[in-house]
């Protein structure tokens, strides 16, 4: 059984997001729970924060909010759905990042799946928004899905890597359980800069991959290019692949994958879903 939040602002890329995770497991028994936060920070005023009365709450914010709430859920049940998933439905009139966490520990949160809005990078889409700060604020795996994603089975996973970082079994095992819900293949991509060669730390570290991986379908990918996000998106051109793996650990290399570029040929950013894995949950 997976635990599975989905955040919901009851946007169209909240629902397309839904609509994914539905799809994504398909064959696997879930518990959803979807939650609508009201922003506190939406209530604020100058130096001061101004707390409406829970009476005052009651009969009008929540009250919509809770109402709104079923409505949307009861646009998800007309989905067709599978008879192993049950729904649950949260308000919470809370801070977002915290709202979060508190459903990662009262509900066991395995996965959240949270949608994206944008066109040119996920520099606009979430940099400073409410998923900009989930994924780099709560170590619970994240699942990114853009505005313009459809379903289809993950056969090949990109996992961008420069090998710098020695990655922990338990952030491994999240991408090897992924591949083997679908039998995807794992293609791990390094992009370097012309005649860049790997360390002996690197290199030890690439092994370690391959041996890890030793029983799932994986290769290794080398691309050339001055810029990393357009040698992802090179890869992602050249091949069937249908979701980026990221791991939050590597600072450097996250950032500039998932905040820096801002050029409008970077499709996978409005295309493909990224998995955003922690070394741990909080």
């Amino acid at each position: 059984m997976k635990n599975i939040l989905l955040p919901t602002d009851f946007s169209e890329n909240s629902w397309n997001a839904i609509k994914y995770a539905l799809a994504f497991f398909k064959d696997t028994p879930c518990d959803f729970y979807l939650l609508h936060v009201t922003l506190i920070s939406n209530y604020t005023s100058g130096e001061f924060t101004i707390y409406p009365t829970t009476e005052v709450l009651d009969k009008t914010l929540l009250k919509k909010a809770k109402t709104d709430l079923k409505k949307f859920l009861d646009k998800v049940k007309k989905h067709p759905l599978s008879a192993t998933h049950k729904f649950f439905d949260i308000n919470s009139y809370n801070y977002f990042v915290d709202a979060i966490r508190e459903q990662i520990k009262e509900n066991f949160i395995d996965l959240i799946v949270m949608g994206t809005k944008g066109a040119s990078g996920l520099n606009e889409i979430i940099l400073g928004s409410n998923t900009g700060d989930l994924i780099t604020q709560v170590k619970c795996p994240v699942l990114v899905v853009p505005e313009k994603a459809v379903f289809s089975t993950p056969k090949e996973i990109a996992f961008p890597t420069d090998y710098n970082i020695f990655y922990p079994t338990a952030i491994l095992n999240s991408i090897a359980e992924i591949a083997k819900m679908f039998r995807s293949a794992i293609r791990i991509l390094h992009v370097v800069r012309k005649d860049e060669e790997l360390t002996s730390f690197q290199q030890d570290n690439k092994n370690y991959l391959h041996d890890f991986f030793i029983n799932r379908k994986h290769s290794f990918h080398r691309i050339t290019n001055k810029k990393i996000e357009n040698g992802i998106q090179c890869f992602v051109e050249s091949r069937n692949i249908n979701m980026i793996v990221m791991v939050a650990k590597n600072i450097n290399l996250f950032q500039r994958i998932l905040f820096r570029p801002t050029v409008e040929e970077i499709s996978y950013h409005i295309e493909i879903p990224f998995l955003v894995v922690h070394e741990q949950n909080n």
